[in-house]
């Protein structure tokens, strides 16, 4: 049979604490670290492309800034120095507009042109400067390498004419006397930064000024090459708590499948894995419970195993002796023989069921004790109706049961009402069957600190031959009775005082056994308080 103590031992915080437990990811460290290191990958990645981002964004800027200033002073120089100051109407003069490009510094990677008042092309920097425009060839093909596919052409017209299609655009905004600045396709295809400034004489538009520079590509790709070694961290520290998560939560994990299979299997009694223990965290919490359920496991199953013995050894005996009874019945003669033998008989009948009757109530209280959920109990009015009920059933010399009460700041006790009187049914029985003739029981309920823990103290006492000191501790194991002279045979299974002694363990309590000085046993059984305003957890 299992034992409260082994059942307290697999939950010790009670089987409410699982339930009232919080969720709280602050304090689990192992789930903390895993939340830390995933947060930490992602934060290096979203860091990086918001600080690359803000500064692609202001690069792009400082680009177009630049370019419309250039943009400004040369459609200034041009409004001035290439202009014609023809009458009625003042118009540029396309060869003095082409010689200030050339004379004007345009830097390299920038292509400036100019377009009349009618939007057509007046002069490109590329035409009137030395610089040949365009990218180095690639490197010549070995013979033998494969030939690239070809360039679609109906792809090509497409992004050309819509590169055309932008610049005009951009021309015609111009020339109504909006500046334009932003990202475009370029004729052969890349995104360009350009700006479009009109030339203006006084107020009159005499064209339009595009200063273009086709470095975005590279200053595109310059940041997708700085933001590789954050994405390389993050995926880094991805790898590292994925890495982490193996060592510490799927191994372990899987290291407790086995040895719970081991279990099962029966290849082992308990699940032991010390490294594991040790942690401090929801994996060594488990490995902990794990082993504890396994070792409270196996001690139900050695107590089981004990109990089937001695139940097998006390049954054998009455049947032994009812066998050597019946077999001898036959053969007596004399009629007071006979009704000596048949007496044997019915005592041994007696016995054995009041033995079975102790075994199943025994087998059963575990059922009970599990399946009973506990909730407060005022111990002092229990008491007194079990007192109440010994008192209005008392046959003639049979002991008194007296009830005292002392002073008392409360008397409930978390616990199931059914067990806890059947406790001190047993123990009254017990004091009544050693108490003599016309004697009296004492059932006295008070509050005594020596034990913080259990203040609540229940006392019988009895007024008979007292308890050998001896036998103080092993009464309380099955099937031990010593009973006094005249005692009825079979009258006691020597269950009872185990099953207080459970009962009581199962309650978070202690039960001790003693003699009074006056003389007389004294049964003492401990419980702990329900205190006012105290959280009443079951245990």
């Amino acid at each position: 049979m299992a034992s409260a103590t082994d059942t307290a031992r697999a939950d010790p915080e009670g089987d409410g604490d699982l339930a009232r437990r919080p969720l709280q990811l602050a304090g689990s460290r192992l789930g903390g670290l895993i939340l830390a290191l995933n947060l930490l990958s992602l934060l290096i990645l979203l860091v990086g492309a918001l600080l690359l981002n803000e500064w692609r964004r202001n690069l792009i800027d400082a680009r177009l800034d630049s370019l419309t200033a250039q943009a400004e002073l040369l459609a200034n120089v041009l409004g001035e120095a290439g202009a014609t100051r023809g009458e009625p109407y003042p118009a540029l003069n396309p060869v003095d507009a082409a010689l200030v490009l050339r004379d004007n510094f345009i830097p390299v990677g920038q292509r400036a042109r100019l377009f009349d008042d009618q939007g057509w092309l007046v002069t490109d920097s590329y035409a009137v400067s030395e610089e040949i425009p365009g990218s180095a060839l690639p490197p010549a093909r070995p013979a033998d390498a494969p030939v690239p596919p070809a360039r679609d052409r109906e792809a090509d017209a497409r992004e050309l004419a819509e590169a055309r299609t932008e610049l005009e655009a951009e021309v015609a905004a111009a020339l109504a006397g909006q500046p334009r600045a932003g990202l475009r396709l370029s004729e052969s295809g890349d995104r360009v930064v350009s700006v479009s400034i009109p030339v203006r004489h006084v107020r009159q538009v005499l064209g339009v000024l595009t200063l273009e520079a086709g470095d975005v590509d590279e200053t595109v790709a310059a940041q997708r090459r700085a933001l590789m070694p954050f994405a390389v961290v993050a995926v880094l520290v991805s790898l590292l708590s994925s890495l982490l998560m193996h060592l510490f939560v799927v191994r372990p994990m899987t290291r407790l499948s086995m040895a719970a299979d081991a279990v099962r299997l029966q290849r082992a009694r308990a699940i032991s894995l010390p490294d594991l223990e040790g942690r401090r965290d929801e994996i060594g919490d488990l490995a902990r419970a794990l082993e504890t359920m396994t070792r409270t496991l196996s001690d139900r199953m050695d107590a089981i195993e004990r109990f089937a013995a001695d139940v097998a050894h006390e049954i054998k005996n009455p049947l032994t002796s009812i066998r050597s009874a019946l077999e001898t019945l036959p053969l007596v003669r004399a009629e007071a023989q006979r009704e000596k033998l048949t007496a044997l008989l019915q005592a041994d009948v007696r016995r054995l069921d009041r033995l079975i009757t102790d075994i199943s109530n025994a087998s059963r209280l575990d059922a009970e004790l599990s399946r009973d959920r506990p909730r407060p109990v005022d111990l002092g009015r229990l008491l007194a109706e079990l007192v109440n009920v010994y008192a209005t059933s008392a046959r003639p010399g049979e002991a008194e049961v007296r009830f005292a009460a002392g002073p008392l700041e409360s008397a409930l006790v978390m616990g199931r009402d059914g067990p806890l009187g059947q406790v001190f049914r047993n123990l009254i029985d017990n004091a009544r069957s050693f108490s003599p003739p016309a004697g009296e029981v004492e059932v006295r309920l008070d509050q005594d600190d020596g034990d913080p823990e259990r203040p609540l103290r229940v006392q019988v006492r009895d007024q008979g031959p007292g308890v050998p000191p001896d036998n103080l501790k092993t009464i309380f194991e099955r099937f031990y009775t010593s009973r006094p002279k005249g005692t009825a045979f079979g009258a006691n299974s020597g269950l009872g005082l185990s099953i207080a002694r459970q009962i009581v363990e199962a309650h978070g309590g202690r039960i001790h056994a003693g003699n009074a000085p006056e003389g007389g046993a004294v049964f003492v059984v401990r419980l702990p308080l329900v205190r006012p305003g105290q959280p009443r957890r079951p245990r």
